[in-house]
């Protein structure tokens, strides 16, 4: 059938290849978006895993969540969830340091000069503290706290945000309750063909192993790091960045509570070749190491892992090969590739689920007619193209500043050459403190600032207009920091939180 001739309209049947968080996000979003007029069928096997890391999010989940109607504590409760207010780093620029990056502002503009410009002033004038003393995030988060954030913005409680530490297989099973109840259909099964057509490219079915085909309208790869579609079929190519961020293996393992037991923030700590994930959970501790094969062999990482473990190790290690990059296309021709067959870029910031959403939310927002496709593709493309490239480069940000002795990784990352718009951004902070981007990017002036200035790249000089304001900016610091910690000595504590609002029920022995 000649996709050229096909009656026009909205595409009515589609296929979404894969299940894990990739699948059922596609398949709840979609199936909530066209009110049952759409025929989604999804195909996975339990014989296939999933890949499981995206456990720590960023706040734009809430976004997703709410546009499905989703209860935040049913949701925090049925997937063993808590809170995070954001990252702590640790030992990544000299070996002997921590930082956090927070979710929110940096206390709370009161002029026409960004706040950290007078923190930059009275820091050289010795009087301000760190940076992140001024984030009410960082406050809370030292004091195991945890609330809401206030509406008023006269209140320095809302300066802050947050995100979600959860577990992403029951993630996956709650969206798949919520799909199949809007008409979803689930079948188990292995793809074992894919039948394209010669006239045009466009794929015009899938038939599974036990020789169930599956035609639709359009197609959608959540297989993982495979690509079954978008790549063993339609052969759309990968662009490589592993000479950016060389790390390309993950070794992961889940521990008892310990240490310092439900901290509301992740942890991130640089080890000699990579770098150790902390994310705690109602039910256990999620613990991963990302590292460089070039440097590190699989045996080193995981005793390194399971020896810098909270608690007693509830698993065997698992182990994760990738290459980091992303597709030539997202969208080809009848396809689009959401999650892991999409391209992968390294958690270090918690960004796997939030390219699952976002992937997602812009597939709707051109959901395609039956018979069009190719402006549509160009816009997605382009579109995540930017969000790829944006979210590298922020990676790259915390490996080129480390200043570590230890480690040829890190050697490595800190002499290489990169990417010339990184360039341009670190060295308008740099001369002036300007944070400067081109167009809309997903991690705003308070996330650049929090790394730059946490990993030691400080500006020259501050705004030459606050020497002409006649502000006491470090008095104002201070007020805030009193604020911060008057309001954070109000909270209650995470674990409170959570058994007020939305404790989980034990889970089952496995």
């Amino acid at each position: 059938m000649d996709g050229q001739t096909k009656a026009s309209g909205p595409v009515r049947k589609l296929v979404i290849v894969g299940g894990g968080s990739a699948g059922w996000m596609a398949a709840a979003a979609i199936a909530n978006a066209t009110k049952g007029q759409c025929q989604i069928d999804l195909i996975e096997s339990d014989a296939i895993g999933t890949v499981g890391v995206g456990e720590a999010t960023i706040p734009y989940i809430k976004i997703f969540n709410r546009e499905l109607g989703i209860d935040e504590n049913t949701f925090v409760s049925k997937t063993q969830g808590s809170f995070k207010l954001g990252i702590e780093f640790i030992n990544w620029t000299t070996g002997e340091d921590r930082y956090f990056h927070p979710f929110g502002l940096y206390g709370a503009d009161f002029d026409k000069v960004p706040l950290y410009h007078y923190w930059l002033k009275a820091q050289a004038e010795g009087k301000a503290s760190d940076l992140q003393d001024y984030s009410m995030c960082w406050g809370a988060a030292k004091a195991g706290k945890f609330d809401q954030p206030q509406q008023d913005r006269r209140l320095i409680q809302s300066t802050f945000d947050y995100a979600y530490h959860f577990d992403a297989g029951l993630y996956a099973a709650f969206l798949r309750d919520y799909a199949e109840a809007r008409g979803v259909k689930r079948t188990e099964g292995k793809v074992a063909d894919v039948s394209v057509r010669a006239e045009d490219g466009f794929i015009e079915a899938v038939t599974l192993e036990d020789g169930q085909r599956f035609d639709a309208d359009f197609f959608i790869d959540c297989s993982g790091f495979r690509g079954v579609l978008i790549e063993q079929a339609l052969q759309t190519g990968y662009e490589d960045w592993s000479h950016w961020l060389p790390a390309d293996r993950a070794v992961a393992v889940p521990c008892e509570h310990g240490g310092d037991g439900l901290t509301p923030y992740t942890r991130s700590t640089a080890r000699t070749a990579g770098w150790q994930w902390r994310i705690p959970l109602q039910h256990r501790t999620g613990n991963g190491h990302v590292y460089s094969s070039a440097y590190l062999d699989d045996q080193t990482a995981a005793e390194t892992l399971v020896a810098n473990l909270d608690g007693a190790p509830l698993a065997e290690p698992r182990f994760l090969r990738f290459t980091t990059g992303m597709r030539k296309q997202f969208w080809n021709r009848n396809c689009v590739a959401i999650g892991l067959s999409s391209g992968f870029l390294e958690p270090l910031e918690s960004t796997s689920l939030h390219l699952i959403q976002v992937g997602i939310m812009r597939f709707i927002a051109m959901f395609p007619s039956a018979d069009s496709h190719a402006l549509n593709a160009a816009e997605y493309n382009h579109l995540m193209r930017d969000e790829f490239a944006g979210i590298r480069d922020f990676l790259i940000l915390h490996y080129h500043l480390n200043q570590r002795s230890e480690g040829e990784l890190w050697r490595y990352c800190r002499e290489m050459d990169i990417p010339e718009r990184l360039k341009y951004k670190m060295a308008q902070f740099e001369e002036h403190g300007r944070l400067v981007a081109r167009g809309l990017e997903l991690f705003t002036n308070p996330s650049w600032l929090a790394v730059m200035t946490g990993q030691g790249l400080m500006p020259k000089r501050h705004d030459p207009l606050v020497d002409l304001r006649g502000v006491d900016g470090a008095r104002y610091l201070a007020g805030i920091k009193t604020a911060i910690e008057g309001a954070a000595s109000a909270m209650p504590s995470h674990e409170a939180y959570i058994d007020k609002h939305c404790r989980a029920m034990p889970l089952a022995a496995e």
